[in-house]
């Protein structure tokens, strides 16, 4: 049974300080674009900030009392839903938070991250180029004829070999 069991990370508290530490780092984020925090808060907020950025490109009264609840300040709420009317997140579905590693604490080695708001617009990938259906077969190139002085060292190579074969049939006659 799932008798009181919620779901998302504890984050080592109890469900109201959890509750506490989520919603103001999500309003520091909102506030400073930027925040350094460890690894795990960050995973965890990372959802409600995609939320709220959500609800803000919606746009309506609901989504913004949603946001509201969720941040807990209306004036970072009004400020996020401008941003999101002015198109800053207009061309991206979803995605909205970057987290980059920073390394391990000093005291207790915990996993140290900058998490951060993602503003620059989104770069289209490259198409990959259609595979060639049909093959062509490649015609052989003209063997070009070697030039007079390369024929004569051949061919007088071929004249010594020539030679060479038909004297060593005669020796192995008299050695018989």
């Amino acid at each position: 049974m799932r008798h009181n069991k919620k779901k998302g990370m504890k984050l080592g508290t109890d469900a109201s300080h959890t509750k506490a530490m989520k919603r103001s780092l999500v309003r520091a984020l909102f506030e400073n674009d930027r925040i350094k925090t460890i690894d795990v808060r960050a995973k965890a907020i990372r959802a409600d900030v995609d939320h709220v950025i959500t609800w803000a490109k919606k746009g309506d009264v609901a989504s913004r009392r949603l946001a509201i609840a969720t941040v807990g300040d209306k004036d970072i709420v009004r400020e996020v839903f401008e941003k999101a009317q002015q198109g800053m997140w207009a061309d991206r579905n979803g995605g909205y938070t970057r987290i980059m590693k920073l390394g391990p604490r000093k005291g207790d080695g915990a996993e140290i991250v900058i998490m951060e708001l993602v503003t620059e617009p989104v770069k289209a990938k490259a198409k990959k180029a259609a595979p060639v259906a049909k093959v062509t077969k490649v015609e052989e190139a003209p063997v070009e004829e070697p030039k007079a002085e390369e024929t004569e060292v051949v061919e007088e190579a071929a004249e010594a070999e020539e030679t060479a074969v038909e004297e060593a049939p005669a020796e192995v006659e008299k050695a018989e």
